[in-house]
């Protein structure tokens, strides 16, 4: 553990190893490439927006990281307006289908949405977003963001190690149908070789000169339509044609003086909010950051929360019997009386959990204004549905697997409907000032890794690298999977208070890459990087 020394800077490098925190007194980026980076911080440069580096790194990951995130894929934004002290929020969340229903699926035969294949593609909303974002928060045109995109796609990249592994992992659904433009020669792409997207680059460029409405309308959206039709889908050009971003009022608590904002339902936001509020009635500070006390305590509050998100949670549109209770549920009281089911010395049950995607990009950025933007792009499963559309080089996502098939639950499958949504950006605010942007990708570690991000800052005072290098555990149903950091004796008390244990690598994917940006008191921007991706923080 650090010791604060009173202005937020700590001094860990290079004893401890690892990565430095990086500083600036300008704009600053994290993002979990390299060159979406620097992409970011050259927009920066040029007199862009927090948001503009975000659409623009966004864009970029959609070349560099093809089967976690792309234009096929849905996105959500928070955004700190420095003039107003306020926080914005955008849903940019596509629907099922117009024609697509229960009764179909099960006429096909079907107890749940399949994986792969038409079925599970929702409209992709990241395209309407990133032009909406850059409308109405940026300085600077779309097509001057997607340049850097473009120029990726059109002339190539070489291949980051992280994504390498992704890639290769995917092979056997990349062989099939029009997927296999994503290969070389019939196999991934190895890490630094040349990889180059002839089509997607012309697919950038059409947006780049005519807006979203070049993706969502004409021969792009007409094509879209038809591989997913062709694949067994419902997606129409209607339904492309119909989907817009929907901007929303944030939800927040307050943890110990930091107020923590999150996009509300349908996405998962609530439960980190949730889980945040029971942890608040805890001493986390006086626990050992590695040990099995502090980790227990978060896993159980995670159970709690989780059960709530998966039983209560859903679309507030389609939501007709009452309203979803959102305010109940990340209000203080609501969480002491969870807080009291919680025995720090005994695990509770498992909790029924859907399987949930994992891939998914996280980035964010503060400019010399002081404005913050926290920006999520997801294809949910690695590449998706596996569908990609002839001649764009999109790959569309297969969200829609997110709905369940239980007539009247929040979130059962109905037309035009929007499914419940694991990616969450997180944002953070101290008496109106920004305080924090971060993210922490990965599907059901969203959540829990916001809440162990945010307790490593607040809780155990420790700087934004170290925060986002500390190792994480991610509970899923029944199994708790730790890092191999955490020391043997923890993890055997850890067993001792009943939990089922897997120990992983040191660093391991599965608790999910985190990005992070602080602002100091003085404005200085302080910024993480997670070992766990392949990127990099870089400042002004």
């Amino acid at each position: 553990m650090f010791e604060d020394g009173g202005d937020g800077r700590f001094a860990r490098r290079p004893d401890l190893g690892g990565r430095s925190t990086v500083f600036g007194k300008g704009g600053a980026v994290a993002c979990e490439h390299p060159d979406a980076a620097l992409a970011g911080i050259r927009v920066l440069d040029a007199g862009g927006t927090a948001a503009d580096a975000c659409v623009a790194m966004a864009a970029c990951m959609a070349v560099l990281s093809p089967m976690q995130t792309g234009m096929g894929g849905d996105a959500f934004l928070l955004f700190y307006e420095a003039e107003t002290g306020s926080v914005i929020g955008a849903n940019g969340s596509g629907r099922a289908p117009e024609a697509v229903t229960i009764d179909k699926l099960r006429e096909r035969g079907l107890s749940e949405i399949p994986q792969h294949g038409g079925l599970p593609v929702t409209v992709p909303g990241g395209v309407r977003l990133w032009e909406d974002a850059a409308s109405s928060l940026g300085n600077l045109p779309l097509a001057r963001l997607l340049e850097p995109a473009w120029e990726l796609a059109e002339n190539g990249y070489p291949v980051a190690e992280v994504v390498a592994r992704y890639w290769r992992e995917s092979e056997d659904l990349l062989r099939e149908s029009e997927a296999h433009v994503l290969l070389v020669e019939g196999r991934a792409p190895r890490a630094g070789e040349v990889f180059q997207q002839p089509d997607l680059a012309e697919t950038i460029a059409a947006v780049a000169e005519g807006g979203a409405d070049a993706f969502y309308t004409g021969e792009i959206a007409r094509s879209l339509a038809r591989a997913v039709q062709e694949a067994g889908g419902y997606l129409t050009e209607e339904d492309l044609a119909a989907h817009e971003t929907v901007w929303v009022e944030p939800i927040s608590t307050d943890y110990r003086g930091v107020r923590v904002f999150e996009i509300p339902p349908p996405g998962q936001g609530v439960a980190a909010l949730e889980m945040l509020n029971i942890l608040e009635g805890f001493d986390l500070g006086s626990l050992d950051p590695v040990g099995a006390d502090r980790i227990h305590l978060e896993v159980e509050a995670k159970k709690l929360a989780f059960r709530d998100l998966h039983e209560e949670i859903g679309d507030p549109e389609f939501w007709f019997h009452a309203e979803i209770p959102t305010a109940r549920l990340i209000s203080k009281d609501y969480a002491e009386t969870l807080r009291e089911r919680i025995s720090p010395e005994w695990a509770s049950g498992r909790v029924p959990e859907p399987a949930l995607g994992e891939d998914t990009t996280y980035l964010c950025a503060v400019d010399a204004r002081g404005n913050g933007c926290s920006f999520i792009n997801s294809l949910f499963k690695a590449f998706g549905s596996g569908v990609v559309a002839a001649g764009t080089g999109v790959c569309l996502h297969n969200r829609g697997i997110s709905f369940n098939l239980r007539e009247g639950h929040p979130n059962a499958l109905e037309p035009r409907k929007r499914p419940m949504h694991t990616i969450i950006p997180g944002l953070a605010t101290r008496e109106g000032a920004l305080w924090a942007t971060f993210g922490v990708m990965g599907a059901s570690m969203q959540p829990q890794g916001h809440a162990q991000l945010l307790s490593n800052l607040i809780d155990h005072h420790m700087s934004p690298q170290e925060a986002v290098d500390h190792p994480r555990h991610r509970h899923d149903g029944d199994t708790l999977l730790v890092e191999n950091r955490v020391p043997a004796h923890e993890v055997e008390r850890l067993r001792s208070k009943g939990h089922r244990i897997e120990v992983g690598e040191d660093y391991m994917i599965p608790t999910g890459g985190a990005q992070l940006i602080r602002v100091l008191e003085d404005g200085v921007r302080a910024c993480g990087s997670d070992p766990r991706k392949d990127g990099c923080a870089l400042a002004q």
